[in-house]
């Protein structure tokens, strides 16, 4: 899997992909929970976009790399096989991705909507089921398939500079 074209083959790409996603994911799915959450769009929810999704975005990429990533990737090692296929893979740790960041970021826009109040458990109860379903769509349909993507667009890129490289040595 790690060969793999859609996927990061090192470092460097590792954090440009985590960047696509985790940048899409507050784009798409934290401006839906805001507009959700403020009873529609407007001037003031716009605004309040602007300030909140650059913070929503922090925090996302330090959760996911160095908490959520790890937890999903050692759950999903639990329910596949060196013999799975990429799909499976993919599956498995786009699930437990979207599990441990929905939960997690239920609370944490809560607690930047409203604060810490007695109701956060209620809240989240209420919350949690739908921002878990709009990002599994998101993260399994868009945001993903965009991100490997890149990925391949990436490596083609790189593949073609080799060949030039290898063309103009033997010259």
């Amino acid at each position: 899997m790690h060969q793999d074209k859609r996927l990061p083959k090192n470092g460097k790409e590792g954090a440009i992909f985590g960047a696509i996603i985790c940048t899409l994911s507050v784009l798409f799915i934290g401006s839906i929970n805001i507009i959700l959450a403020a009873g529609g769009f407007n001037s003031e929810v716009a605004m309040d976009m602007l300030i909140l999704l650059p913070i929503i975005w922090v925090i996302v990429m330090i959760i996911e790399p160095l908490a959520i990533g790890r937890f999903a990737e050692f759950l999903a090692s639990k329910f596949i096989s060196p013999t799975d296929g990429f799909a499976a893979r993919i599956m498995f740790r786009t699930l437990f991705t979207v599990l441990g960041m929905s939960f997690t970021m239920t609370i944490v826009g809560d607690i930047m909507g409203n604060g810490f109040t007695t109701d956060i458990f209620t809240n989240f109860i209420q919350i949690w089921p739908r921002n878990f379903l709009i990002a599994l769509f998101l993260e399994s349909l868009v945001i993903q398939p965009i991100a490997r993507f890149v990925m391949v667009k990436m490596h083609e890129a790189q593949d073609r500079k080799v060949l030039v490289q290898t063309n103009t040595q033997s010259v």
